[in-house]
C-alpha cells in the first residue's frame, strides 16, 4: 500500500472514530433531557406526565404571549394549571434541577481540565484549595450569622482569595511550575482547613456549628431562582472558554518544550486553563456546598468512553457530569423521608465506583 493510502485509510479511521464518540456525547445529552423529565414528575408530590406537559406548555404559551401579541396580536390558549402545581413545578424544583445540572456540568470539567494541566490522572476541582477556600468563607459567613446571600459570597470571594494566594506562592516558589502550583495549593488548602477547624471550635455548639457542618456536606436543598441567577454568570464565563479552548488542553498533556514547539505559549494557556477551572469550581462550591468526587469521576468515565482526545473528552465531561449530579440529587430527594446531603451520595456512588474502574483487569488510569 502506498503512503498515500495509508494516510486515506488512516484519516478514514479517525473520522469514523470522530463520529462515534460524538454520537456518545449526543446519546448523553439525550439522556440528561429525559433524567429532566423524570426530574420534573418525581418528588414528594409526584407530578403526573400529562399535568408536567401541560405546566411546561403554559409556561411557554405565557412566554411566547408576550412575545408574539404586540406583533401578530394574537394569543396562544394557555392550559389551566393548578396553583400548586405551578408552584412546586417552576419555584422548587426548576431551579434545583437546573442547579444540579450546572453544577455536576462545572465540577466534571474543572475536574478534566486539572488533569490536563497538571497532567495528574487524580486531579479534582480541590486540588488547588477552591473547595476548601470557599468552606472557609462559608463557615465564617455562618459564625457572623449572615445571611444564604452573603455565606454565597463569602465562600465564593474566599475561594477566589484562596486561588490567587496559591498562584503568588507558586510564582516565587522554586521547581517546574506545575509542581509549585500543586504544593502551593496543598499548602494553601491545609492552612484553610485549619482555620474552618477553628471557626468550628468557637461556634455555638447547638445553631451556628450545626449549619456549618451541614453545608459542608453539600446540598441543593435551598437553592432558588435567585441564586441560580447569582451562580449562572461565573459558571457561564468559565465553561465557555473551557468549551472553545478544549484543543489546547491537549497540548499542555505534553511536555513544555514539544508544546512550545507547536506555536502555543504554555504558560498563558495553563494559567487561562486554571483560571476557568477555578471559576466554575468556586462558583459551584459556593452554591452546593462540599461535593466530591464528581470531578475525579466523570472525567475518567468519560475518558474510557471517548478516549483523552479534549476535543471530546471535555464536552462529554460537561453532559456527563450534568446528568451524574442530576440523577444522584435525584436520589438525594426522593430516597429516604429526610433529605440526604448529596455530597454523601456523591462519596458512597463515586468512591465504589472509581475503585471499580482503576482495579479492571488490563485497565489503567
Amino acid at each position: 500500500m502506498t503512503v498515500r493510502g495509508i494516510k486515506a485509510e488512516q484519516n478514514a479511521i479517525e473520522r469514523s472514530k470522530n463520529r462515534a464518540h460524538s454520537l456518545v456525547i449526543a446519546v448523553i445529552g439525550a439522556l440528561v433531557i429525559a433524567a429532566l423529565f423524570v426530574s420534573f414528575a418525581i418528588g414528594r408530590y409526584p407530578i403526573k406526565p400529562p399535568e408536567l406537559l401541560a405546566a411546561v406548555w403554559a409556561k411557554l404559551a405565557g412566554l411566547l404571549n408576550r412575545a408574539l401579541i404586540p406583533i401578530f396580536k394574537q394569543q396562544i390558549n394557555i392550559p389551566e394549571v393548578s396553583a400548586t402545581t405551578n408552584a412546586i413545578l417552576w419555584n422548587v424544583r426548576f431551579p434545583r434541577i437546573v442547579l444540579s445540572c450546572l453544577v455536576g456540568c462545572c465540577l466534571s470539567s474543572a475536574g478534566a481540565a486539572y488533569q490536563g494541566v497538571f497532567q495528574n490522572p487524580m486531579a479534582s476541582p480541590d486540588i488547588l484549595g477552591a473547595s476548601a477556600g470557599a468552606a472557609m468563607g462559608a463557615a465564617l459567613a455562618i459564625l457572623l450569622q449572615l445571611g444564604s446571600r452573603m455565606v454565597m459570597l463569602f465562600a465564593f470571594g474566599a475561594s477566589l482569595i484562596t486561588i490567587t494566594l496559591v498562584m503568588l506562592i507558586s510564582r516565587v516558589a522554586r521547581g517546574s511550575q506545575v509542581l509549585r502550583i500543586i504544593l502551593a495549593g496543598i499548602m494553601v488548602s491545609s492552612l484553610c482547613n485549619a482555620v474552618t477547624s477553628f471557626i468550628k471550635l468557637v461556634a455555638d455548639p447547638n445553631n451556628i456549628l450545626p449549619e456549618i457542618t451541614y453545608w459542608m456536606m453539600g446540598s441543593l436543598a435551598k437553592t432558588r431562582i435567585a441564586s441560580v441567577k447569582l451562580a449562572i454568570i461565573p459558571m457561564l464565563v468559565g465553561l465557555i472558554p473551557l468549551l472553545l479552548i478544549r484543543w489546547r488542553i491537549n497540548l499542555l498533556t505534553l511536555s513544555d518544550d514539544e508544546a512550545r514547539t507547536m506555536g502555543v505559549s504554555v504558560g498563558k494557556v495553563r494559567f487561562l486553563v486554571i483560571v476557568c477551572a477555578t471559576l466554575v469550581t468556586a462558583a459551584s462550591v459556593s452554591i452546593s456546598g462540599l461535593i466530591g468526587w464528581v470531578g475525579l469521576v466523570v472525567p475518567h468515565l468519560m475518558r474510557r468512553l471517548v478516549g483523552s482526545n479534549y476535543r471530546h473528552l471535555m464536552p462529554a465531561s460537561m453532559v456527563g457530569g450534568a446528568l451524574f449530579l442530576l440523577i444522584v440529587d435525584n436520589f438525594s430527594r426522593n430516597l429516604l423521608p429526610t433529605e440526604i446531603p448529596i455530597g454523601i451520595l456523591t462519596a458512597i456512588i463515586g468512591a465504589p465506583f472509581f475503585i471499580w474502574m482503576i482495579t479492571r483487569e488490563r485497565e489503567e488510569i
